[in-house]
């Protein structure tokens, strides 16, 4: 059975309702992203930045897995299929697939201010008055720029093993998980879904110029032929 490995971005779960950050202004839902994705915006507005996370946590109570979603899920039964993603949602989990590697973190955890290793679920709203046992308040279990990729090790050894790389809906435009594509083997075949790709790629990469959705459904035809 191929290796199969897909990098998603925010477009994959753009189609589901929830927006991406790296629009034409900058803005994330309305807010610059400096102000609640660093560590110094969190220690200057806590609340903000609380909030933020709570409202993104509450809308994915209000959306579901897109057409691009239940596809992958369904690669499971004729490859085996290693998602890693930049998305902090949980869409890819309820389309059904099996294997789901968050680089930045999961909307759906809370995690220590003092020790990144104390990570618990998290389904409701969070705030400064919620601790861990040795009473250091809880914080967004979220990778905020300039953070260290705690997976990243692991994300690199997936796919140096892949056989296809499948990067969805990213503008390559965050590192380090923009390089990842990378460090897929030289033999392994790569394609690039996305309606507005990044333009400095290898021409050795396959692109498709759709949404995840549309564009999942022509790389299911694709792999029939390798």
């Amino acid at each position: 059975m191929k290796r199969l490995v897909i990098l998603s971005g925010a477009g994959m779960s753009a189609e589901s309702g929830i927006n991406t950050f790296r629009d034409a202004d900058g803005l994330w839902e309305g807010h610059d992203v400096m102000e609640v994705a660093t560590l110094t915006g969190f220690e200057k507005n806590p609340k903000l930045v609380y909030e933020f996370y709570n409202q993104r946590r509450r809308q994915l109570k209000d959306v579901v897995p897109n057409k691009g979603h239940l596809i992958l899920a369904e690669l499971e039964k004729k490859y085996k299929v290693s998602i890693i993603t930049q998305n902090v949602d949980d869409l890819h989990e309820r389309a059904g697939s099996t294997a789901v590697l968050h680089l930045h973190g999961e909307l759906k955890k809370a995690r220590s201010t003092a020790d990144e290793n104390y990570v618990v679920p998290w389904n409701e709203d969070l705030d400064h008055l919620n601790y861990d046992p040795k009473g250091y308040p809880l914080r967004p279990h979220i990778v905020w720029f300039g953070e260290e990729v705690p997976l990243l090790d692991t994300a690199i050894s997936i796919i140096s093993a892949a056989d296809i790389v499948v990067i969805i809906g990213t503008s390559l435009q965050v590192y380090p998980a923009a390089s990842l594509f990378q460090f897929a083997p030289n033999n392994a075949a790569i394609f690039y879904i996305d309606p507005k790709p990044a333009e400095s790629i290898p021409a050795s990469v396959k692109l498709i110029k759709k949404g995840a959705s549309k564009g999942l459904c022509s790389l299911k035809e694709a792999l029939k032929s390798l």
